[in-house]
């Protein structure tokens, strides 16, 4: 082994706002280095985030959904997403009311071999699913956990259609989740300004 991987990368999804962010890394023999998050490199590439919170997250079992979560204003929250360990298939839907995509989503593939990130902007609600036993989520955010503002939409919203890797009845959910209403009965969180 040897080298190096090309500087960060960030490119677009089919949603501007939400980006695929691949970290440089450095490799030898032993393995690899990289920068989980440089905060000047970010800005270089017009991601200004002040993040406060990081959090992990960890599913068993394959098949384990969590989401589709967000946080309303005043305590809505951006959040850089990566997979350490496992493989998931990341998600983020557009919320924001008058936007061209709304109720549209992205979804990419995170494991520890692509060293993608997610980038989820505010306006977003985002959730996984785990593709292999034992994964391990980590994320960024940039505002604190606000019990008050915290919501979400169901996972297996028809209006949405996502193609989820897992069928409704496989998939794992914490009872929480099982409550999340659909997009059409959830209250407006993010007008377009």
């Amino acid at each position: 082994m040897g080298g190096e991987t090309l500087p960060m990368q960030v490119v677009a999804t089919k949603i501007e706002a939400v980006k695929i962010i691949t970290q440089r890394r450095f490799y030898d023999d032993r393995g690899f280095f990289e920068e989980i998050f440089n905060s000047q490199r970010f800005k270089e590439h017009g991601l200004e985030c002040d993040f406060v919170q990081d959090n992990h997250s960890y599913s068993r079992e394959v098949g384990a959904i969590r989401g589709l979560h967000f946080q309303t204003p005043p305590f809505a929250q951006d959040k850089l997403v990566g997979c350490p360990r496992g493989a998931l298939l990341d998600v983020a839907v557009d919320l924001r009311s008058g936007s061209a995509t709304y109720g549209q989503y992205v979804c990419e593939e995170l494991t520890p071999e692509n060293g993608r990130q997610l980038f989820v902007p505010i306006g977003f609600a985002h959730g996984f699913c785990t593709l292999k036993p034992d994964t391990e989520i980590t994320y960024k955010v940039s505002n604190y956990y606000a019990p008050d503002h915290d919501a979400g939409i169901a996972w297996n919203d028809s209006d949405l259609a996502i193609k989820w890797p897992v069928s409704s009845g496989d998939a794992k959910l914490s009872e929480k989740d099982q409550r999340l209403p659909f997009l059409k009965n959830a209250p407006e969180a993010f007008p377009i300004v």
